[in-house]
């Protein structure tokens, strides 16, 4: 039989050999491929946080996905420092989260990341003074309240972006890893989007996308800066969520829950720089990158002309 495929091989023309050869390549490593998402996805053991530390700190975690993070930590055994603006809002998922985990150890951190970010800053240097702080979620973020062009950015809105999401995740993080320096253990996680990252372009969403841009090359460069001391840092780069922010309000099999999502962001965390840890969005990111850049263009301008129009059609009835 052996012979018998070498003599047709040999009957071929001899430019069809390469072709033969560089297609048997591009299938070995498609399947590669598509075996090593498999295991990531579903057969890839997460790992043990608390190896990190006992507590976590979690930032926006009264609401969406930061929310869904503070449940998981807890469920996993970590104590948690939650970070964010409302003292109700925060007294409430701590209770929540008591009734649920009644072992867990919880302090809260006012801190109002629109307003004095220094002082909130210093609040929480001094609430995880002493505390072995292994993991962090930078998790607070706002985008626009509907689709918008750059030019009807409002000064206001255009500041919080900017200061909330850029200052705010840079100096939360420049607080935290000292510590987790000095003990060479720790896992940062710092939330993304695919609005800066699997599709080309997010027009109506200039800044919020550049912003979150921003977090992804910070968490890369800080990756490899931090890899050697057993610091993990990671780019989480999520596409729609059932979430206030993102304006939807029932999941689905390709928007999951704030947490559904955080239950499969903890099997990656301390993994990858860069990952997109609810699977079917991994599904629609190889479609994004397998159409042409202006096709994708032009669909995302006429979904977020749309999401305007929406926008403007409820700001005109809050006025009347």
């Amino acid at each position: 039989m052996e012979l018998c495929f070498m003599e047709q091989l040999k009957s071929q023309p001899i430019w069809l050999l390469p072709l033969l050869a560089l297609g048997s390549f591009s299938l070995l490593r498609l399947s590669f491929s598509f075996l090593s998402w498999v295991y990531v996805n579903f057969l890839r053991p997460p790992k043990n946080l608390k190896k990190y530390g006992s507590w976590a700190l979690v930032t926006g975690p009264t609401d969406g996905i930061g929310k869904g993070f503070a449940f998981q930590l807890a469920r996993k055994g970590l104590n948690l420092i939650l970070v964010g603006r409302s003292p109700d809002k925060l007294r409430d998922v701590s209770e929540s989260i008591r009734a649920k985990f009644g072992q867990t150890q919880i302090k809260n951190v006012v801190v109002d990341f629109s307003g004095d970010l220094d002082q909130g800053v210093q609040r929480i240097r001094e609430a995880i003074e002493g505390l072995d702080v292994g993991v962090l979620i930078n998790n607070v973020g706002i985008s626009y309240p509907y689709a918008r062009f750059f030019h009807e950015v409002d000064e206001k809105l255009l500041a919080d972006l900017i200061k909330i999401n850029v200052e705010g995740t840079t100096k939360v993080t420049q607080a935290v890893l000292p510590a987790m320096l000095k003990r060479k253990r720790g896992a940062i996680v710092n939330i993304g989007s695919g609005a800066a990252i699997v599709i080309p372009s997010d027009p109506l969403y200039a800044v919020y996308a550049a912003t979150k841009a921003y977090i992804d090359q910070f968490s890369r460069c800080l990756y490899v800066e931090y890899k050697r001391s057993g610091i993990d840092v990671q780019c989480q780069v999520p596409l729609y969520v059932a979430t206030k922010m993102a304006s939807i309000r029932r999941s689905s099999f390709f928007v999951p829950s704030t947490d559904g999502y955080a239950r499969a962001a903890m099997r990656w965390i301390g993994y990858e720089p860069r990952c997109t840890p609810y699977w079917p969005h991994s599904v629609l990111w190889a479609l994004a990158l397998s159409l042409p850049e202006s096709v994708i263009d032009a669909w995302r301008l006429r979904f977020c002309l749309a999401v305007r129009k929406r926008g403007q059609v409820k700001d005109s009835r809050k006025k009347e």
